[in-house]
């Protein structure tokens, strides 16, 4: 079934912007051609440009409303931020610290081992269970607590 030009032409005429140049060509002798859709274009332009020229205005409620909003995420967005830098920096500190300390408390360990009279497997699992001790400490804590990484009553 053929397609009638008229309406093939408003379709053109309807997404002007996306045209080939083939498209365009065609429209263009189809409008020289057909005087009942170059007077639909005219009138078409005459709407589009009217409609330009209409203020288009928010009302005040709706921006304070969304003015509001976008300054509540950004501070959520700045808090999750600095909420990061600091889990990162206490992730630097705390790496740099087990780096420094672990292979002194081996040794303590080993001496208290040694000194006590246990096997190597004892004080070594000794040692394993106190570097275990802080990650077991705060996972109790926060079980307990109920949620984590919360900031000031609101859960993430």
């Amino acid at each position: 079934m053929t397609r009638n030009p008229h309406d093939e032409a408003r379709e053109l005429l309807a997404a002007s912007g996306d045209l080939s140049d083939k498209q365009q060509a065609w429209l263009g002798n189809h409008l020289e051609e057909c005087p009942s859709c170059r007077a639909f274009a005219e009138t078409a332009g005459q709407i589009v440009r009217a409609l330009r020229l209409l203020p288009v205005t928010a009302d005040s409620r709706l921006v304070r409303a969304t003015q509001m909003r976008v300054r509540f995420h950004a501070g959520r967005l700045r808090e999750a931020r600095e909420r990061t830098w600091l889990v990162g920096m206490a992730c630097l500190v705390v790496g740099i610290s087990s780096a420094l300390t672990a292979p002194l408390f081996w040794r303590f360990f080993e001496w208290m081992g040694r000194q006590s009279g246990v096997s190597s497997a004892v004080w070594q699992a000794g040692f394993a269970f106190f570097c275990i001790i802080p990650a077991l400490v705060v996972g109790a804590l926060l079980l307990a607590r109920g949620t984590h990484l919360t900031s000031r009553g609101r859960s993430l």
